[in-house]
């Protein structure tokens, strides 16, 4: 199933729904990062042939077998409610933390992970609950791979157009089945298009997740060309930010295009790409 079908209205909702999230926040920052980082200055720059690159080990985070029939899900523990989402990471040095939206999509979320791996680095993806159903393989191999998986609503809806009850559906739904299959239950929630109101602070901090937003915005979803891509995530590059990339949505062809271009630059430049540590 291909995750086409809120294309379009993406391209009509996210320039305002934006402002509304991200964009209109007082800029909150994400303390205690890195329980993996990749990437190092002193690393000469990947050379293109039959090299083979150490393998990536298994993740702590797969903990429980591919399969809707396991154990009762995990009493999430509860938050403090933020009242604007986290923008940023902290910490010394030159982190910088990568984040995909919307997927997992068969012909686009392969390549990235492959791309990832190339590079030994760990990412984050918010996932929609309808396409994890329908590929789970996808995000069990992001569990194994040790990248984490955060909620993105089941169906990609305007959380601002909905009630209490349609938000917390969407939420606990996609929350149960990444349980199910990553093995654990997500820490982290974006909202749709950026767009976040009281209600997703509030039962995403009852469901244990905190809030993320990102720092800048490739604009992949408008498919502005693969040199634009990699120029918005090149020049937007500095110590704590968060790059928003989708690996589904759309064609994002130039998505995948993109990162052989600027994720050997980042590490080239020195940056640790990074993601959260986990709460145990």
């Amino acid at each position: 199933m291909q995750k086409d079908h809120f294309f379009t209205r993406r391209r009509m909702l996210l320039a305002g729904a934006a402002a509304l999230g991200a964009a209109g926040t007082g800029g909150a920052v994400l303390a205690g990062v890195g329980e993996k980082t990749s990437g190092t200055a002193a690393a000469p720059a990947p050379v293109p042939g039959p090299q083979a690159r150490p393998a990536l080990k298994g993740s702590a985070f797969r903990l429980q077998p591919l399969t809707g029939d396991g154990p009762p899900h995990t009493p999430a523990h509860r938050l403090k409610v933020r009242e604007e989402p986290i923008l940023r990471i902290s910490g010394r040095g030159r982190h910088m933390m990568l984040t995909f939206d919307d997927g997992p999509n068969p012909d686009y979320t392969p390549h990235i992970l492959d791309t990832l791996a190339k590079y030994d680095v760990r990412a984050m993806f918010f996932v929609c609950g309808e396409c994890v159903a329908d590929y789970r393989e996808l995000v069990a191999r992001m569990a194994d791979e040790g990248h984490v998986v955060g909620n993105h609503t089941w169906t990609h809806p305007l959380l601002t157009t909905l009630n209490r009850k349609e938000i917390h559906s969407e939420m606990a739904r996609t929350s149960d089945i990444i349980e199910d299959t990553y093995g654990e239950r997500p820490q982290w929630f974006r909202a749709p298009y950026g767009a976040w109101n009281r209600a997703a602070f509030q039962l995403g901090a009852e469901m244990g997740m905190e809030p993320m937003a990102w720092t800048v915005d490739t604009t992949d979803w408008m498919e502005p060309g693969t040199d634009t891509i990699t120029d918005r995530v090149e020049s937007g590059a500095a110590p704590g930010v968060v790059v928003l990339s989708h690996d589904a949505g759309g064609d994002r062809s130039q998505t995948v295009h993109a990162i052989h271009e600027w994720l050997p630059y980042l590490i080239d430049s020195g940056y640790h790409l990074t993601v959260p540590r986990r709460r145990l």
